[in-house]
């Protein structure tokens, strides 16, 4: 037996056969070529076929798993079609007279050290899309294109990596693991894995050797491990761990129904994130009592233009009425930083996380805004719904806020056109609305904390820098004690508070909410029937 040690980012037990995932390996030859202008045609009729692939890959993403993870590919494809690197590839073939694969091997290669050159590591990160791009360009050209293998039968996949693109083309009942040698916690690799419920590992001390096909592994989700070829005393335990986990899932679905409180009679809301439309069926599947975190800014994402206030009135209708009374808070859009529109037109920033972004767009733009909020107070007759809002930093932001809700709400009841009443809330995710969280508190019905942001701007660490990971502790003292000073000042205030970013579901800080007095926690809906398990079980 050989245990190798990686990062585990999503638990589980996996017992199967080992399939070695490796790219193919791209050749690109330079030729000359004599008609530069059929070089060029050959060219647009592969970034054709690719877009159609990239289509095609966007659809089964939102499928199996969601769609604010197929985002990844609309990416794609306005970075296929982005004009620099069109016309670098072109310009190359009619100037160079060189064949289309290494014009695109070339323009793909520089655009992707300029991406690498940046500050930002989140655009650092986009290098690897180019890439991704660039290869399923060559391929299609060369007539080599990269797919996965046929697979039999469900298996455990390892790779150096895997592109977003290679992920979701394993259909997903066929896959038991993916483990990785390279990769983070916050890759799309695991973000996907994590939405599939499939154990991942990253950064995993494996060699990518072949003859590791067909040997019998086990993947421990919860210690990190994957044991390849396991004696019979390990398979034996992973296989108990396996169906005792099972068994935990199995009696998680008894507490549907159920409410969601301590032993000592704490109450806690218990509601769900989602970023579209789709997600809704798995939210009420988990039983969530509400939604406590609705990402509208997926509708700005992967367009050509603003989403009309009728387009967004409807999908926010078709959500508060599926909830059937349930609750519903929408965030204003949070365009900006990671989550970019081109339509947007926002000048490159060299630090977008702390640039223009959400709010601050929104009371810039107020015509955005402003068809935003309507959509959203049209839809609120239909249920029961919330609004809050990202970013804030200061008092005047939110009574600038108010002040253009009062206007939409008059222009609605001038129209008679009937709305709901409205709770208006805050995201707390800066240090700045966390020391200012008792002033903000007299202005709005309730607190919203994103630990995720709130973590990377109270210890100044990118959370996206895979060179940090060794130091991000969203258990640091200082954002936990930023935790409790905005449920006190709450509370303090008449407002209550809730927690809608990652930590939300960490069942190792769950006792300590609790004990600070979280009026509401929302999560990933598969999270939801462990956390009120972990809830209920609290004095």
């Amino acid at each position: 037996m050989e245990t190798r040690q990686g990062k585990s980012v999503f638990a589980g037990v996996a017992i199967g056969k080992v399939f070695v995932y490796k790219k193919a390996t791209q050749v690109v030859e330079k030729r000359a070529i004599e008609d530069p202008q059929a070089e060029i045609e050959r060219y647009m009729a592969a970034k054709e076929k690719a877009a159609g692939q990239l289509a095609m890959l966007k659809e089964k993403t939102m499928r199996d798993v969601g769609e604010a993870e197929a985002e990844i590919f609309e990416a794609h494809q306005m970075l296929l079609e982005d004009l620099d690197f069109v016309e670098g590839i072109t310009g190359m073939i009619e100037q160079d007279k060189v064949n289309a694969e290494y014009a695109v091997f070339v323009t793909g290669e520089q655009c992707a050290a300029i991406f690498l050159s940046m500050d930002d590591d989140y655009m650092r990160g986009r290098a690897a899309d180019i890439n991704d791009i660039s290869g399923r360009l060559i391929a299609i050209l060369s007539g080599t294109q990269v797919s996965a293998e046929a697979m039999p039968e469900p298996v455990i996949i390892v790779a150096e990596d895997l592109a977003p693109s290679e992920t979701v083309q394993f259909e997903k009942d066929k896959i038991l693991a993916l483990v990785t040698q390279k990769g983070s916690a916050n890759s799309h690799t695991a973000i996907l894995a994590r939405m599939m419920n499939i154990p991942c590992l990253v950064t995993t001390d494996i060699e990518l050797n072949t003859d590791l096909n067909g040997k019998m592994a086990v993947v421990d989700g919860f210690t990190g491990e994957i044991h390849i070829d396991p004696d019979e005393v390990t398979l034996a335990v992973m296989q108990e761990k396996k169906k005792r986990e099972e068994e935990r899932k199995l009696l998680l679905q008894s507490l549907k129904g159920l409410p969601t409180v301590t032993k000592s009679g704490k109450v806690v809301h218990l509601y769900a994130n989602i970023g579209s439309e789709e997600d809704v069926d798995s939210v009420l599947e988990n039983d969530s009592e509400g939604i406590g975190l609705f990402r509208s800014e997926f509708l700005y994402l992967g367009r050509d233009d603003y989403p009309t206030e009728e387009e967004q009135f409807n999908v926010y209708k078709n959500v508060i009425s599926k909830m059937n009374g349930k609750k519903v808070i929408i965030r204003t859009l949070d365009i900006g930083a990671d989550k970019q529109a081109d339509y947007f037109k926002i000048p490159k920033e060299e630090n977008p996380a702390m640039g223009f972004r959400a709010i601050r767009i929104c009371l810039e733009r107020t015509e955005v805004f402003k068809t935003q909020l309507r959509a959203i107070f049209r839809a609120s007759a239909y249920g029961t719904a919330s609004i809050m809002f990202p970013m804030i930093i200061s008092v005047d932001e939110v009574k600038r806020i108010k002040a253009i809700v009062e206007e939409v709400k008059a222009e609605l009841t001038k129209a008679d056109i009937p709305f709901g009443d409205v709770e208006l809330g805050i995201m707390v995710e800066t240090p700045a609305a966390v020391m200012i969280a008792d002033m903000l508190a007299q202005e709005v019905d309730f607190f919203s904390i994103g630990t995720n942001d709130l973590t990377q701007y109270t210890l100044a660490i990118d959370r996206q820098n895979q060179s940090l990971d060794n130091i991000y502790d969203p258990h640091h003292e200082a954002v936990l004690r930023m935790i409790q000073r905005t449920i006190e000042c709450a509370h303090e205030h008449g407002a209550w508070c809730g927690i809608c970013g990652e930590l939300g579901a960490d069942m190792e800080l769950t006792r300590r909410f609790l004990q600070m007095g979280i009026d509401e926690l929302s999560v990933s809906p598969v999270f939801t029937l462990e956390l009120r398990k972990k809830i209920r079980d609290a004095e």
